[in-house]
């Protein structure tokens, strides 16, 4: 796989689809990597230039020492721009890359056309709660966080019914790096972007989890409320959405990029 160097990280990225065509990138959730993406590369790649790229400290992009910060993860995806030469793109991401589009957003609008922001928060979760957690990984590993991953991931139905899908990201997730996800935590952690979302002028679709117990449909109304050009999509779906109901999930982004 590709990869290109973003200040201290070596970020892994994959293209699909034709280059001549409208761009879209797709950001992965915490503890997953690109292949998290897979039902809508399948779905997009004959319209658009699919990119998809591993969040530093994820799948087979480097893991630098942390911290790290919401500008470094957004940062990473303008230089990815900048290394394919692409002036402008939609954003696509999920959970802790929905918190990197809205940073995106903010501070870059003139690179993108739309944003969709997914199962995701302008503040995600306790500053505290992150910083525990990033402690517990680095003494513990990750086993403990892939252990109980999937009850916060989907809801029970989904889980019983597809348990090969939910074993491979489980896996994915104890595989990863110790310090890539606690530096992630800690990006998490201090993340906080409520008070800048009404710069926000790129056309934004929030995509929220009925039954999402993470990020939940009041924090995708909040973003909604302070968003000018932005509207919602409620799905009947846990906090990896685009997994457990990938047909409504495209569906909701063609229509909103096809506006």
């Amino acid at each position: 796989m590709p990869t290109f160097i973003s200040n201290d990280a070596a970020i892994n990225y994959a293209t699909f689809g034709d280059a001549s065509k409208p761009a879209i990138i797709f950001s992965n959730s915490l503890g997953t990597n690109y292949q998290m993406w897979q039902p809508q590369i399948n779905f997009f790649k004959k319209e658009y230039f699919i990119v998809c790229y591993d969040t530093r400290g994820h799948g087979a992009s480097t893991a630098p020492q942390g911290p790290y910060s919401i500008e470094q993860l957004g940062t990473d995806v303008v230089n990815l721009f900048d290394h394919l030469n692409i002036q402008k793109a939609s954003f696509c991401g999920i959970s802790m890359g929905g918190l990197t589009g809205q940073w995106l957003a903010i501070h870059h609008p003139e690179r993108f056309n739309h944003v969709i922001v997914c199962n995701t928060a302008a503040k995600i979760g306790q500053e505290q709660a992150w910083n525990d957690r990033a402690q517990l990984v680095r003494e513990q590993g990750l086993k403990p966080i892939a252990e109980t991953a999937a009850s916060r991931w989907f809801t029970e139905p989904f889980i019983r019914s597809n348990t090969a899908i939910v074993e491979s990201l489980s896996n994915d997730l104890g595989a990863g790096s110790p310090e890539g996800y606690a530096s992630c935590c800690e990006a998490l952690a201090k993340a906080d972007v409520r008070e800048q979302l009404k710069n926000i002028t790129v056309p934004t679709l929030v995509v929220a989890g009925q039954k999402d117990p993470v990020t939940t449909v009041a924090d995708a109304q909040y973003i909604i409320n302070n968003v000018r050009s932005s509207s919602l999509f409620e799905i009947n779906a846990s906090h990896i959405s685009n997994i457990e109901q990938p047909k409504a999930f495209n569906q909701a982004v063609q229509s909103f990029l096809q506006q």
